[in-house]
């Protein structure tokens, strides 16, 4: 039983925060060319598509027999966290840039933990309380900048607003969904997950005036490359094994390890795009490593 292995659920969800780094370091590149909307949609839908043939692989069943209301729980879970919470998300990311984002979705951890500890009675040892609170420190440490003279003051309120209500979309969905991964697969709660958001995103585009050059963005994109990695890494495995570091272990503890995610960014970009690394950065990545254990171990 995967259950019996020790902190599986702990190694799943740092291990999600390394392949989500290494995604974000491809959608970094795809988002040149690609507008935030349409990549969102093209992985997401990339994501359902290799998940089809996953479940046949796995022997899982497609529409395995479950309450109606298990069904509607998953559609909402990713309607709401995939749907919602990406796209305002992506409205944040417009409004402040990346390093100003970074620092609000700070608050998804947060967040996780005070749902989860009213929806569903979880609580974290004051040693895990202190590693979650070193991890959030560390990436403010490795990510805040000095102000952005070209961010304006209601660019700045309105994307910490997005900001802030695109982490707690985010937490909710992953909340609501825990207590049903007691019993059903994580490819086919992953399935579900997509279809709810799916038809969130593609509502958001039909609606959206600019809905053409939208589109186009990504048809007439030449970093199909990047566009295709990210979407494999980050829609397809991370989304598997993040779902299965949820079902494994505490919501509470999952997404504080996830947050390190900001960390393996720092550390790709360094490798892969050759971008600096400071020693702000350098001290973020050793706060969240502690922080990470302390989660993990005690």
């Amino acid at each position: 039983m995967l259950s019996a292995v020790p902190h599986l659920g702990e190694a799943l969800s740092i291990l999600t925060a390394v392949i989500w780094g290494f995604a974000v370091i491809l959608f970094k590149k795809s988002g040149e060319t690609v507008h935030p909307l349409a990549l969102n949609a093209f992985k997401n839908l990339l994501a359902m598509v290799l998940l089809v043939p996953t479940i046949w692989l796995t022997s899982e069943t497609l529409m395995p027999q479950t309450p109606d209301h298990g069904y509607l729980i998953l559609f909402l879970s990713g309607a709401i966290g995939i749907g919602i919470g990406d796209t305002l998300f992506f409205k944040s990311l417009n409004e402040l840039g990346a390093g100003l984002t970074a620092i609000v979705v700070c608050m998804y951890s947060p967040f996780v933990i005070s749902f989860s500890s009213v929806w569903l009675n979880e609580s974290l040892a004051s040693l895990q309380l202190l590693g979650a609170l070193l991890v959030i420190i560390a990436v403010l440490i490795a990510t805040i900048q000095r102000g952005d003279k070209e961010v304006t003051r209601k660019g700045v309120i309105h994307g910490v607003l997005y900001g802030i209500l695109a982490s707690a979309a985010m937490a909710a969905g992953v909340v609501i969904m825990k207590p049903l991964l007691n019993t059903y697969s994580v490819i086919w709660v992953a399935e579900i997950r997509l279809l709810g958001g799916m038809v969130v995103l593609a509502s958001v585009l039909l609606l959206h005036p600019r809905r053409r050059g939208i589109v186009d963005s990504l048809v007439k994109t030449r970093n199909w490359q990047y566009t295709l990695g990210g979407s494999f890494c980050g829609a397809y495995l991370a989304m598997i094994i993040w779902i299965a570091g949820i079902k494994y272990t505490q919501a509470s503890i999952a997404s504080a390890l996830n947050q390190t995610s900001t960390i393996f960014v720092f550390i790709f970009a360094a490798l892969i795009l050759k971008e600096r690394m400071t020693l702000r950065k350098t001290i973020g990545i050793g706060l969240a490593f502690i922080g990470a254990f302390l989660v993990m171990f005690f």
